[in-house]
């Protein structure tokens, strides 16, 4: 059972001068008092939207409880969002696909993991492939200490039951 909604701070990295990247997220407080997070972070690795996660006490990270199977997709592009969100969300909606943030610079965009690796990558890549401005990546498939190492979380997920 959900009790409010609220919102907390992560440390999401440190900037290029040595300043911490502190990072804003909608959350549901839950009866036992874990947090289930309302949308995937921009910046913070490791997480997506629906997970519930635990604030560690006198710091601002976290600890995984639940991973809700959903991924975490991130735009970032140096030219113009427009004609790159026109494209890629509406494709991404009809595969069960949320938009978390959308600013000049950046999509974030939430999408379970069973609509699969391949499809997602595809669509992806047909989309921003030919743009040297833009790219993307996972918040919340690699190992945010290497950036390479897959995390594996979504065998679980999409085992048979």
């Amino acid at each position: 059972m959900k009790k409010a909604l609220r919102t907390i701070e992560l440390f999401a990295g440190t900037r290029p001068d040595g300043q911490p990247i502190v990072e804003q997220l909608p959350v549901n407080e839950l009866e036992s008092g874990d947090l289930q997070l309302v949308r995937s972070p921009a910046f913070a690795q490791g997480i997506a939207s629906g997970d519930t996660v635990r604030l560690l006490p006198q710091t601002q990270e976290i600890e995984l409880v639940r991973r809700s199977g959903n991924l975490s997709l991130r735009v970032f592009t140096k030219g113009d969002m427009a004609p790159i969100a026109d494209a890629l969300v509406p494709a991404l909606e009809k595969l069960g696909g949320e938009l978390d943030l959308h600013n000049d610079r950046m999509l974030v965009i939430s999408i379970h993991v069973s609509c699969g690796f391949e499809t997602i990558e595809k669509l992806m890549n047909e989309v921003l492939g030919k743009d040297p401005d833009s790219t993307w990546m996972y918040g919340n498939v690699y190992d945010p200490t290497d950036g390479s190492t897959p995390l594996n979380w979504w065998q679980d997920v999409l085992k048979p039951e």
